[in-house]
Order: structure tokens, then sequence, then C-alpha cells
């Protein structure tokens, strides 16, 4: 699953980051795989994303969310 499909208050764990072009941008801001990663808020049509992933709250377009395998925690 990916970190798009995700709704507002799921937690998952980065499992893996599958484009390069943005994969350094996003270890910057702590997204590394094994990180636990919760959705904090969707904008209307799921565009842009907000999570909370090691301590950093960040907004992510729903393209680049797309790049981000996850797996979902219950």
């Amino acid at each position: 699953m990916f970190l798009d499909e995700l709704r507002s208050g799921d937690m998952a764990m980065i499992e893996e980051i599958c484009d390069t072009n943005i994969c350094i941008k996003l270890i910057e801001m702590g997204c590394l795989p094994g990180e636990n990663v919760l959705v904090r808020m969707t904008a209307p049509f799921r565009d842009p994303i907000a999570i909370e992933v090691s301590g950093n709250l960040i907004s992510l377009r729903k393209s680049e969310a797309r790049t981000i395998r996850v797996k979902k925690i219950d």
C-alpha cells in the first residue's frame, strides 16, 4: 500500500521510497524506511497530505505520497 491511500488518523511504517528523484529530500525530512508515520490531515481531494514523521509535520503532494510504500499499523 502507498501513503496516499491512508486516511486521516491512520498510522503506518515506511517500507520503501520508490522515486529516486525525491528520495533524498524525503530522507532529509525524516522519512526513512522503518519510521512510523501518522497521517494528520488530508485536504479536499486528498491533496496535499499532512503527515507526522520523526517529530516533524510535513505536507506532501499526493504524487509524492504515492512514491512512499507503507505497511499500515492497526
